[in-house]
Parts: structure tokens; C-alpha cells; sequence
């Protein structure tokens, strides 16, 4: 008896850690299950917005919309598969493989959108009298198209060998569990995925912002004279106002992202120390960004806060008017009720 009560004792702790691992899984799903909601709402709200406005003609908003779609994806495809890939699945090697290349893609067609309109601003700023002739909406058709194809084979480097050799099973038919980290290495994620395609095209959209706001600084430090110079003012607040919106998106990505990418970068020039729940936090973090983005449009971008208006507007009739159709159905309903009533006294 005491040896049994001995050694229940010891396996105590171990049904404790056991128990404390299934919780925090538990909030990560449900934390990545809202934010995947929030992603798809968000998302599907600003492109609706930029349809109904028109907006979705100018070449920075069909930059945003690419952008947004992205964003949405993130929520209906990229974060249920990041859940897949932390070990809920049994699946062959390869398969593990694609879904984990998939919830990269995502991240360079992010990536790709962000430096595309921020050429966009610079073009704006560097060329205002041939911006028109020269950014033009099939331009701007061609720069999201290829942003989201070259966003294809730079995701998919791993599928053609650039993967964990030591993880591929001997047998072709044998199964795993998938696991991102498992199939994914650790020099894919830092030198291609992070200093190549993350770090250097942010440290050229921030020159390229830098370089925006120079120009507008120094061009409303002029006096305006005519009306053709207070015409220039005007659109230069407007250029300026923008572009501090659109860096802001910049900057909220970068913070999101970039905890994800020290970590991988601890984990591999390090002893690989990173405990998984600070993982599970920076993943979260990174996600969070696409459920953020459709707040900041609200919030700082003039012509998508007129779209959302202008949906609500659009809701509040329709349920207004439903409302009052219901109303009359019943009004009509009892009418027709009362007079079958009377008729019956009458017989």
C-alpha cells in the first residue's frame, strides 16, 4: 500500500506537466482560432469597402486590396494550417512539407504587397507629373500578379531538397507527425526566409519612406503664392498623410514578425533554448498583424473609412427595411385574421 502511494506520488509531477502542456494548447488554438476570425472579418470588410467605393481603380488601393486578400488567407488557410503543423496531424513527410511551405507563402506575398506600394508612394512622390502615365491600373494589375508568383517558388525552396534530411523517414509510405520545426531547418528560416526576403526588402521600404517624407517635408516648407502652389500644398498633406498611414501598416508588420525571426535565429546560432510557449507567442503575434491591418485602414486611411461607413449605412437600410417589410406582413396577417373573424359572427 505505501509503495503504491509512493509511487503515485512520483508520477504526480509528471501528470502535472502533462496536464499544464494541454492547457496552454488549448489557448493557443483558441487564441488562433479569433484571430483567424478577426483575419477573415477584418479583411473581407476592407476589400467590400474598396469594391463599393471604386477605390479598387487606383493603384495604391489595388496594392491594399492584393494586400488584404493576402491577410484574409492568412485567416482561412495559413493559421488552421499553423495548427495542423504543431502536431495535430499524422501525415507523410512531403505532405508535412507542403503545408508548412504554405503557411510561409503568405508571409512573402505580405512581404511582396508592402515593398510594391511602397515603390508605389516613392513613384508618387519622385514622378508627380508622369505618376499618372506611368502607373497605371494594368501596371498596377501586373505588379500584384507578380507579386503573388514570385511569392511561389521563394515559399516552395524547401519542397526541391532544402529541407530536414535527417527527418525524411526510410520508408516512402510512413507516416509522422507533423511538426513545421520537424520538416522545416532552421537555415532556411533565418538566411533565406529572414535576411534575404524579410530584412532586406524592409530596410528598402524604409529608405524608400525616408526618402517620401524628405521630399514632402521639404516641398510644404516652401511658401505657397498662387493658387496653383496652394493646389500643390494640398495634395502634398494629402500624399504625406497617406504614406504615414501606409508606414504604419510597415511598422506594425515589422514588430509583428520580427519576434518570430529573433527566435529562429536564437534557436539556431544558439543552443536551441527557446521554450515552445515563447514559439506559440510570437507565432500568435505574427498572425495578429493581419487582424490589425483592417483596424489601422479604419482608422487612418480616408477612403476605406468612407467604404465602411458606407456598408453600414447600406446594413442599417436593408435591416430597416426588413424590418418594415415583417411589420407590414403582420399588420396585413392580422387584418386579414380579423376579417375572417367577422365574417364568422356574420354566418
Amino acid at each position: 500500500m505505501w509503495a503504491h502511494s509512493h509511487k503515485r506520488i512520483q508520477l504526480h509531477p509528471d501528470l502535472h506537466v502533462i496536464s499544464q502542456m494541454d492547457v496552454e494548447e488549448l489557448i493557443y488554438t483558441l487564441v488562433e482560432v479569433i484571430i483567424a476570425i478577426s483575419c477573415c472579418l477584418g479583411n473581407m470588410l476592407v476589400i467590400l469597402a474598396l469594391w463599393t467605393s471604386k477605390g479598387i481603380k487606383q493603384p495604391t488601393f489595388s496594392l491594399i486590396v492584393s494586400l488584404a486578400v493576402a491577410d484574409f488567407l492568412v485567416g482561412c488557410v495559413a493559421i488552421p494550417s499553423a495548427v495542423v503543423v504543431d502536431g495535430k496531424l499524422r501525415t507523410s513527410f512531403h505532405a508535412c512539407l507542403f503545408i508548412s511551405c504554405v503557411v510561409i507563402l503568405l508571409t512573402f506575398v505580405s512581404v511582396l504587397c508592402l515593398a510594391a506600394i511602397a515603390v508605389d508612394r516613392f513613384l508618387r512622390v519622385y514622378i508627380p507629373l508622369r505618376y499618372k502615365r506611368t502607373v497605371t491600373q494594368k501596371h498596377s494589375c501586373l505588379m500584384v500578379a507578380t507579386c503573388w508568383l514570385v511569392a511561389v517558388p521563394l515559399s516552395f525552396t524547401p519542397m526541391f531538397g532544402w529541407y530536414n534530411h535527417e527527418n525524411l523517414p526510410a520508408s516512402v509510405n510512413s507516416t509522422m507527425c507533423c511538426r513545421f520545426i520537424d520538416v522545416i531547418p532552421f537555415s532556411y528560416l533565418v538566411y533565406f526566409n529572414f535576411f534575404l526576403c524579410t530584412l532586406i526588402p524592409l530596410l528598402v521600404m524604409v529608405v524608400l519612406y525616408s526618402f517620401v517624407f524628405c521630399t514632402i517635408r521639404g516641398n510644404l516648407r516652401k511658401k505657397p503664392g498662387n493658387n496653383a502652389q496652394n493646389a500643390s500644398q494640398h495634395y502634398l498633406r494629402k500624399e504625406k498623410q497617406l504614406a504615414g498611414s501606409l508606414s504604419l501598416v510597415l511598422a506594425l508588420f515589422a514588430l509583428s514578425w520580427l519576434p518570430l525571426h529573433i527566435m529562429n535565429c536564437i534557436a539556431y546560432f544558439g543552443e536551441n533554448n527557446v521554450p515552445l510557449s515563447a514559439f506559440h507567442v510570437g507565432i500568435m503575434l505574427s498572425h495578429a498583424n493581419s487582424a490589425v491591418n483592417p483596424i489601422v485602414y479604419a482608422f487612418k486611411i480616408q477612403k476605406i473609412k468612407e467604404g465602411y461607413l458606407k456598408i453600414w449605412r447600406g446594413w442599417i437600410l436593408c435591416a430597416a427595411e426588413n424590418q418594415g417589410s415583417q411589420a407590414n406582413q403582420a399588420t396585413d396577417s392580422k387584418s386579414s385574421s380579423n376579417c375572417n373573424i367577422v365574417e364568422a359572427g356574420i354566418r
